[in-house]
């Protein structure tokens, strides 16, 4: 039976373990040049309605190291765009290919193409919700801090996408998690969390920051909200991941953006390119954790 990877809720507690540890092992493997292709003859359709970096290469590349290979389906390059419906793309694309990774701004769209595809289907992100993001900022922590229970992270500046990702992820792994919006930019509760960690939503960023162990933002302006750009950067400036707000946190606590960064916006250079920052290490592990996901999903059935 196929599995869909649209909300990081979708992996119980003990799958998403799983994940970061295969994460791991697919990493040494790279290091070590270990060759590892489980997804040999298999293709991967990834079809994007917005414009990508770090989600669009690491699946390409991280495809091609497990043996398969990607297909990158614009969507203005798609009979999506001139009136063919949702449900009969789904059925189509499902005979040719062995797995879906979609971008794009509705985050219903992503649902209704996953209850009408016979594949997996990876969300790459929507509006409302990013979880291949926030299973590689999991591993990184990981990896950096020797554990992820009883710790706390504060999650900084506009309550988009990523933080609502976030609040899920914290709830299942035992996360405290601190996020410190304006009142009319804090996130929507996702319906469903987990009962282990502890989230709270906060408007004070000093109080966010105090005892954590990693501090975390994200671009203020989304792509499709530019135009709310100049109004809600003024709101936001208070939330600046600067030296003040490490200054404030636990000595040695790491520094997160997923990325891309407005320098001096959202954080400062200092503090993105200083000691603390993880942020390069964060985006490289996009890779690690993707192949860990296409390895879970679209691997075949073990006899």
């Amino acid at each position: 039976m196929k599995k869909d990877f649209l909300s990081i809720n979708d992996f119980s507690r003990e799958e998403i373990l799983k994940l970061l540890q295969k994460s791991a092992e697919l990493k040494q493997m790279r290091i070590d040049n270990i060759t590892y292709h489980p997804l040999k003859g298999k293709s991967l359709g990834m079809i994007f309605s917005k414009h990508s970096t770090r989600t669009r290469i690491s699946f390409e590349v991280g495809m091609f190291e497990l043996g398969g290979q990607a297909l990158f389906l614009a969507t203005d390059q798609l009979q999506l765009t001139r009136g063919e419906t949702v449900e009969d793309s789904a059925k189509v694309l499902s005979r040719y290919l062995d797995g879906i990774v979609i971008r794009t701004y509705d985050h219903e769209e992503v649902i209704n193409f996953a209850r009408h595809a016979s594949i997996p289907v990876i969300n790459g992100l929507t509006d409302l919700n990013h979880p291949v993001q926030i299973l590689a900022d999991l591993f990184t922590i990981q990896e950096k801090l020797g554990k992820i229970e009883d710790i706390k992270v504060a999650y900084l500046g506009d309550g988009n996408n990523v933080a609502y990702s976030w609040m899920l992820g914290a709830s299942i792994m035992g996360i405290h998690l601190a996020v410190a919006c304006p009142k009319d930019h804090q996130p929507k509760w996702p319906e469903s969390m987990g009962s282990l960690g502890k989230v709270e939503v906060l408007e004070d960023p000093l109080e966010a920051v105090h005892n954590a162990d990693v501090l975390y933002t994200d671009v203020w302006v989304s792509m499709g909200q530019e135009s709310q750009s100049e109004e809600k950067i003024k709101r936001l400036q208070p939330y600046q991941i600067n030296q003040k707000l490490v200054a404030a946190a636990n000595d040695g606590v790491l520094v997160m953006h997923c990325l891309p960064a407005h320098r001096d916006m959202e954080i400062s250079s200092e503090v993105m390119d200083g000691k603390n920052s993880i942020v390069f290490d964060q985006a490289e592990n996009r890779l690690h954790v993707q192949k860990a996901i296409l390895d879970a999903l679209l691997s075949p059935p073990k006899q």
